[in-house]
């Protein structure tokens, strides 16, 4: 089944969330530990917590923390990465389940990742501002706390941002991607 529209994605019926860079996204703020990451994301819905990959030996252990919509068998509408080192560090909104979260009025989350780009480009040019490209070629705000993702939604690339701080022994945010965002599901993130 192709998706045409955004209501077919359920984009209308999204909770939305704020975020506010090296503070937090939604009721999540960076720097909370896993227990304190569950009881906020109640909200939302039930939570799953394992360990992440250690890829690094730099990097303290860390554990991922998989929020499920209340009443909505399927993917996490949020994971949160917690590490040992620094507390909560990174979020990612998924693209097909997750909230709707603005920058400076800008929609990140489920969006068709060319109509992002678009939008974030006549943004920086009403706005007088930069834009950013990740090393994927998603374009996004130029905010060091905000790393666009691609993640396939039915058969469209959509885009699933990661909110995120500077994790322990990382030297930029974009350094701190947790292994596991590298692939969801299984399958590769484009």
């Amino acid at each position: 089944m192709a998706f045409e529209t955004e209501a077919d994605f359920g984009l209308a019926e999204r909770d939305e969330w704020s975020y506010a860079p090296a503070v937090g996204v939604g009721p999540l703020r960076f720097g909370m530990t896993v227990d304190e990451v569950v009881e906020a994301a109640e909200i939302l819905g039930r939570t799953e917590v394992s360990d992440c990959v250690r890829d690094y030996a730099i990097f303290s252990p860390t554990w991922k923390i998989e929020v499920h919509r209340h009443g909505v068998a399927s993917q996490p509408a949020v994971t949160a990465y917690v590490s040992q080192g620094v507390g909560l560090f990174c979020v990612a909104a998924d693209a097909g389940q997750g909230p709707q979260v603005a920058f400076d009025g800008l929609p990140l989350v489920g969006r068709d990742l060319s109509e992002l780009e678009s939008d974030a480009i006549a943004y920086a040019e009403a706005m007088g501002v930069h834009l950013r490209y990740t090393p994927e070629g998603y374009a996004g705000p130029d905010d060091p706390g905000v790393l666009m993702r691609g993640q396939l939604v039915g058969r469209v690339l959509r885009s699933r941002p990661l909110f995120m701080v500077t994790r322990d022994g990382a030297n930029t945010e974009w350094d701190s991607v947790p292994s596991d965002e590298y692939h969801v599901k299984g399958k590769p993130m484009a």
